[in-house]
């Protein structure tokens, strides 16, 4: 018996990935929840290892504190593909009208608008057994976070600012986290939910910049247009406001200057790098500079972590 064939992948999509071996019949499913792409639940889950690592910037790591951060990563990934499938249910008929989106599974006719439904349940299901797994308060920050997910495929529509509501959702995992940790929303807390709002806005700018023909065509609209040729511009003053209201949050939480110390050396040798790289004429150079924000997330994480982790070793070293 002859087996089916793939179906045909979005031109965005990685040409090589695990997912290409699932099933044919599945494939689409995958790609509706981006797993091909696992750029996007990993910006979303690092603003929830920033909460947790701040969090304990005074007390030290606990082995609960992994649990936590499990937790919020099987969150991350299902809560961003039904977010992902829920997006491309609302936005099926532009996709359709755009080069990079037209072979996305629904305008390409791989899974039927009632099919992708009954996925994004699946995957909201999981995030249901994640969110009664956190603390009651913890849950209940959780559960304002979803108007704004439901609405953001709307925004587009109506706002140049997208990518600032895209920043409150991706941001939320900041608030859940720290809140999970200390029972209550802190300054710090507040702070860091700023910043990773302020990061968002940046690096998504960044990611819409290889649409802006296209949108323009069909009528999206999105900071990459309303900043223009300025984008440069307005896209460093966002990471710089995100790397002051980062440092704000950990001297909030007692973090000392190793850990400004840390921010400061992230803008100098990945930031800067990452948006001086791009080029206006090449919007794959986007792409790539989109993509290292991951490191970027990352490496501000480990920055909030270090009086932490200190503080986790120090007695096992006699300090």
């Amino acid at each position: 018996m002859a087996h089916a064939k793939p179906a045909p992948k979005p031109l965005d999509a990685l040409a090589l990935h695990w997912t290409d071996r699932l099933p044919a019949a599945l494939q689409p499913y995958a790609r509706l929840s981006r797993l091909d792409r696992p750029i996007g639940w990993q910006l979303l889950f690092l603003p929830c290892l920033m909460g947790i690592a701040l969090a304990e910037t005074l007390e030290g790591f606990w082995l609960e504190d992994a649990g936590l951060a499990l937790l919020l990563l099987i969150g991350a990934i299902a809560m961003r593909g039904a977010g992902c499938t829920w997006n491309d249910i609302l936005d099926r008929k532009i996709d359709a009208q755009v080069a990079r989106t037209a072979l996305r599974p629904i305008p390409a006719g791989q899974v039927s608008v009632r099919g992708a439904i009954a996925w994004m349940a699946a995957q909201c299901g999981v995030g249901l057994l994640v969110l009664l797994s956190l603390p009651q308060t913890a849950q209940l920050v959780a559960l304002c976070a979803i108007p704004l997910v439901a609405l953001y495929p709307l925004m587009k529509r109506v706002t140049w600012w997208p990518q600032a509501w895209l920043g409150l959702c991706f941001s939320w995992g900041a608030l859940v986290a720290m809140t999970a940790m200390r029972g209550t929303l802190t300054p710090a807390a507040l702070l860091l939910f700023a910043g990773c709002v302020a990061w968002t806005i940046a690096y998504d700018t960044i990611y819409a910049l290889q649409d802006v023909e296209d949108d323009a065509l069909v009528g999206v609209r999105s900071t990459a247009r309303l900043f223009g040729d300025r984008w440069r511009w307005w896209t460093t003053a966002f990471y710089v406001a995100a790397l002051a209201l980062w440092g704000a949050a950990a001297a909030l939480a007692g973090a000392g200057l190793a850990v400004a110390a840390g921010l400061a050396a992230i803008g100098a040798l990945l930031i800067w790098p990452t948006v001086a790289r791009i080029e206006d004429a090449a919007p794959a150079s986007a792409l790539v500079a989109f993509k290292r924000n991951a490191l970027i997330g990352l490496a501000v994480a480990g920055a909030f972590a270090l009086e932490g982790a200190w503080r986790t070793v120090a007695p096992w070293l006699g300090g």
